[in-house]
Parts: C-alpha cells; structure tokens; sequence
C-alpha cells in the first residue's frame, strides 16, 4: 500500500469523524418524555464555537470604541489628558508664533543696523505696520524748531499743568457701538485685576468694533485665548478676548459695528462660552457699563 493512499484514508476517516453526529437528549426523570434534542457533528460545533467568538469580539470591539469605556484600556487617554494634549498643542502653536515674530524682529534690527532697507511685507507681518518706510521723513522743520524752544521756555519752570493743555476727552459724548448684546455676569471690578466686564452670548455670535480704529494686536495667549486689540483716537483702546475665530488681523483698519471675532470659550482663565471686553483711556481702565449698554 503506497504512503499516498495511506493518507488518502487518515483523511477519509478524519472527515467521517468530523461529520459523524451526536444526539445530545434532555429527557424528563420522572416521565422519560424528551423535552429537548439536539444533533450536531464535531464540525458543527466547531463551526459555531468560531462564529460565537468572532461575533463577541465584533460586540466587544464596538462597545469599546463608541463608549466611554475605552478610558478604562489601558494606555488610552483619559477625558483630562485629551483635553490637556489638546492645550499642550495651542500653547505650542503661541510659542511657534512668538518665536517667529522675535525672528522677524531681529531680522529687521540687523537691516536697519547694516544700512539695508526693510521689506514692506516683513515690517508688516512681524509688528503690524502698514506703511511703507519711503513715505516716513524725520526731517526737522525751522518752524517745528522754534515752536519747540518756545515752549520748553514757557514750561521751564511750571510745576503745574500747562496753560494750552489740551482738555480732557469727554467720554460721555462719544458714541460707542455695543459689542455684544447680552447679560452680564462679571462686572468691572467684582473680582481682582478684573478690568472689564463678562458678557455670555451664545458661542459663534458676532463681535464688534465700538469704535473706527486700527488692530493693534491679534493672537493667542493661554490665559485668555484668542484676543484682538484695537487702538481707536483719543488714546482709546479695546480689548476684546476669550473669542473662538478672529475676522481681523494686525495692521487692519475697522468700523465701528463692524464684525472683528466671534464669541468662543478659548484660553485658561475662561468660564465658559463668553466675551471678556476691557475699555481703556489714557493708560486705565474705565467701566464700560458707563458709556455702551449691552441690553
């Protein structure tokens, strides 16, 4: 008998035995009625074995990636560490900035200082300037000289305020342009360093500019996320803070009422969905509520 034959037959007798059927009988102990019969081969229970276990994993799977249990793996990150990457990634992105505009800077201060002339582009992107450096002349006018002599001689021995000081800017009479309808939750001054005033909106509302002005300022910070800054005459600056998208960029000339940003929940010191805006005059900060109403 060849070894092929002898091979043929182990395989003959393999797939009887796989195929051979069991009866599996429950039967009543006290009637020996049969209540419940089944018949199954060795292949068949094999068969099903595999399709039970393949339909647990694909459960199990399932659960595990659309429910929280995931956090529970091992290795798989948390609510908190997700949201701590996530952070971890706007604080890289705000350094990134900050060092490419310390770059453009001291690129700019070796131009100046080697006698070349600064690329417009350049100027503009690192401290928001506009202007071209042709149209800027520091020449010094025969009248600009006298004026000056004039008076420094009068106010050489003042001690008090100058005669021609220019009157203090009336507020009351300028018209701001609300920027944001809302309630007030956090007032000027109701808690440390609060220089403004809290206004929740729902998250995407608009922003306005309340006065014409030029952006002086726009970034990312950590404490208080995506801020613009507007600088407006008569020594008039906005803030405008926590928002989720800036419209304007720095060197950008608005309106009041115009659109700048859009309400959001970004940086560290925010409480939820709100817009953190700060007035400033002369160097301090004044109580918005005394010249917008935000109802």
């Amino acid at each position: 008998m060849s070894r092929k034959s002898t091979i043929e037959r182990t395989r003959q007798k393999l797939m009887q035995r796989l195929r051979f059927k069991y009866k599996l009988v429950f039967l009543n102990e006290q009637t020996y009625e049969e209540v419940f019969m089944l018949r199954m081969s060795r292949l068949n229970v094999f068969t099903y074995l595999i399709s039970a276990s393949m339909a647990i994993i694909f459960l199990v799977t399932i659960i595990i990636a659309f429910t929280p249990l995931r956090e529970y793996i091992p290795g798989y990150p948390t609510g908190a560490e997700r949201r701590l990457m996530i952070r971890n990634t706007q604080r890289l992105d705000s350094l990134v900035m900050e060092v490419n505009k310390r770059d453009n800077l001291l690129k700019n201060i070796r131009t100046i200082l080697s006698g070349n002339v600064i690329n417009d582009r350049d100027t503009s992107s690192s401290v928001g300037i506009s202007q071209s450096s042709k149209d800027i002349h520091f020449s010094k006018s025969a009248e600009d000289s006298i004026f000056r002599a004039q008076i420094e001689e009068e106010e050489k021995y003042n001690l008090g305020i100058a005669k021609h000081a220019p009157a203090p800017l009336q507020l009351e009479h300028t018209f701001f342009h609300c920027p944001l309808k809302g309630m007030i939750t956090n007032g000027f001054g109701d808690s440390h360093d609060h220089y403004g005033v809290d206004i929740v909106a729902t998250p995407g509302s608009r922003v306005a500019a309340v006065l014409d002005g030029t952006v002086v300022f726009t970034g990312w910070t950590i404490e208080t996320g995506y801020v613009i800054q507007i600088q407006h005459d008569n020594n008039l600056i906005s803030f405008y803070k926590h928002n989720s998208k800036l419209l304007k960029n720095t060197g950008n000339t608005v309106k009041a009422g115009e659109a700048i940003a859009h309400v959001g929940n970004s940086g560290e010191q925010t409480t939820g969905p709100h817009l953190h805006f700060e007035l400033w005059s002369k160097g301090s900060p004044i109580n918005p509520e005394d010249y917008i109403s935000f109802k």
